[in-house]
């Protein structure tokens, strides 16, 4: 049994859940303000607060401080009807050790209630006293259950030093998050460096991430300095880190082991204070694995990992993502489009996003700058976005919507799809598809993929070079 203290202005929320929570036979007392709340917690010293946000006079967001530093051990699980990131960052970050949303989910309760109260509390002050996190302009978007657990590791992770790996497939927001991290981070004012490292080769790579004195090379007419050095005193973020070549990762663990790097043509080694955040599309282990990524620097990466869903997986917060990147693009484009027609809705949640949320912000992009009116119809859309067109399993052509497509049939379409817009690149299409060259070869003769002419280069070449290859695997 456990004292456990409810501060919410929500009457029949409250009596509903202190009635749940003594059938457990916990100890509840319930208060209706925080300052009430205030007086209640000195006498009782619960083991649990469960802080609804939004109420009356004092929020609970401006009252949890005064809870922490008056009862410093108590476990705090805050409450609200409302979604909204920054809401969530600064919660953690002001002490809370967990963020639910109303209507309240019973087992969800339970299972945090659970893990709260058998850990016990390690008596340190989590006490933050910084304002609220400002991230409203951020396209971080999301009311599912897996977007919460990212936003709630932001507001813990965001102040520690940790590095961090984000990882996700193309398109689902990996920079933004990094962008947040930064903004909630112990020096929010300090720059944001990105770099793409898979957009350079190695020997232009080394001289963006660590500057070159005049002369180092062919063409480096002028000293220049480095992403890590313009990054002091901020973040610098390395997209696709996956891609950098071993020799790169033997220079960037070296920075993470020590804080110090050298300039191309330098002789003085130079230190850096910006906090590293890294991303990746592939699979690290796997690359680990093929002896292509070293494995002392994948762990020193990955202190804490932030996985992002893609846009498929989380088809509850399409909604929520077409209005606020509606509101952006009109502001961009100097228009008005607020109303979706109702069979552009459902072509928006049937589609599965190969592309994730950059793909959605492009597809509504097009739509504003065509629409005449305040309006999005099913004729702005891509082609491709409601029906697909392709083959009849029985060899004749159909026309239909993805909704009655099987999954056999869907997943012939795109493979088809993919290898088209690659030109038969079969490696770029394994990139895409996320699977391996053998798997692909598989595939295409199970579906009896053709190109779209004989024109394609290097595809009878490839074909050769498959046959031989697959030999090994017969049998």
């Amino acid at each position: 049994m456990s004292k456990i203290l409810i501060v919410d202005d929500d009457l029949a929320s409250c009596r509903t859940l202190q009635l749940h929570l003594q059938s457990q036979r916990h100890e509840v007392v319930v208060a209706h303000s925080v300052d009430h709340g205030l007086d209640v917690a000195r006498l009782l010293q619960p083991e649990l607060l469960i802080l609804d946000i939004r109420m009356p006079g004092r929020s609970g967001l401006d009252g949890l401080p005064d809870f922490k530093q008056q009862n410093p051990t108590t476990r705090v699980i805050m409450i609200t009807a409302f979604h909204d990131m920054e809401s969530t960052i600064d919660a953690m970050q002001k002490g809370a050790d967990d963020y639910i949303h109303k209507p309240i989910d019973i087992d969800e309760m339970d299972t945090s209630i659970g893990k709260l109260l058998a850990v016990p509390s390690s008596g340190e002050d989590l006490l933050s006293t910084s304002a609220a996190v400002e991230v409203n302009n951020l396209t971080l978007v999301g009311r599912s259950r897996v977007m919460k657990e990212v936003f709630k590791t932001i507001g813990m992770v965001a102040k520690s030093p940790a590095t961090i790996l984000i990882t996700g497939e193309s398109g689902t927001g990996k920079e933004l998050v990094a962008r947040a991290i930064h903004r909630a981070g112990q020096h929010p004012e300090g720059p944001f460096v990105a770099v793409n490292c898979a957009a350079l080769v190695e020997t232009l790579l080394e001289s963006d991430m660590f500057g070159h004195e005049k002369g180092s090379f062919t063409g480096a007419v002028r000293r220049q300095e480095g992403k890590f050095t313009l990054a002091r005193g901020g973040t610098i973020f390395l997209d696709e880190i996956g891609e950098m070549s071993l020799s790169m990762q033997a220079k960037l663990l070296r920075v993470l082991q020590y804080k110090e790097y050298t300039p191309l043509g330098a002789k003085q080694v130079q230190t850096t204070d910006a906090r590293m955040i890294t991303a990746t599309n592939v699979d690290l282990e796997q690359r680990v694995r093929d002896g292509g990524f070293r494995e002392d620097l994948y762990y020193r990466l990955q202190v804490v990992n932030i996985h992002l869903p893609p846009l498929r997986e989380r088809k509850e917060d399409l909604m929520d993502l077409i209005q606020t990147l509606l509101g952006r693009i009109n502001r961009e484009l100097h228009r008005n489009v607020t109303h979706i027609a109702r069979d552009v809705v459902d072509c928006l949640e049937n589609y599965q996003w190969p592309g994730n949320i950059r793909e959605l912000e492009n597809v509504l992009m097009k739509s504003v700058a065509l629409s005449r009116g305040d309006n999005i119809t099913r004729d702005l859309l891509p082609p491709t976005l409601c029906k697909e067109r392709g083959p009849h399993p029985d060899g004749e052509s159909w026309d239909k919507p993805i909704a009655q497509w099987s999954l056999e049939e869907m997943e012939r379409s795109h493979i088809q799809r993919v290898l088209d817009a690659t030109l038969w690149h079969k490696g770029q299409a394994c990139e895409i598809l996320s699977i391996s060259r053998p798997r692909l070869r598989r595939m295409i003769r199970q579906y009896h993929l053709t190109p779209p002419d004989s024109g394609v280069p290097g595809c009878e070449e490839e074909e050769d070079e498959d046959k031989i290859n697959d030999r090994p695997e017969q049998g």
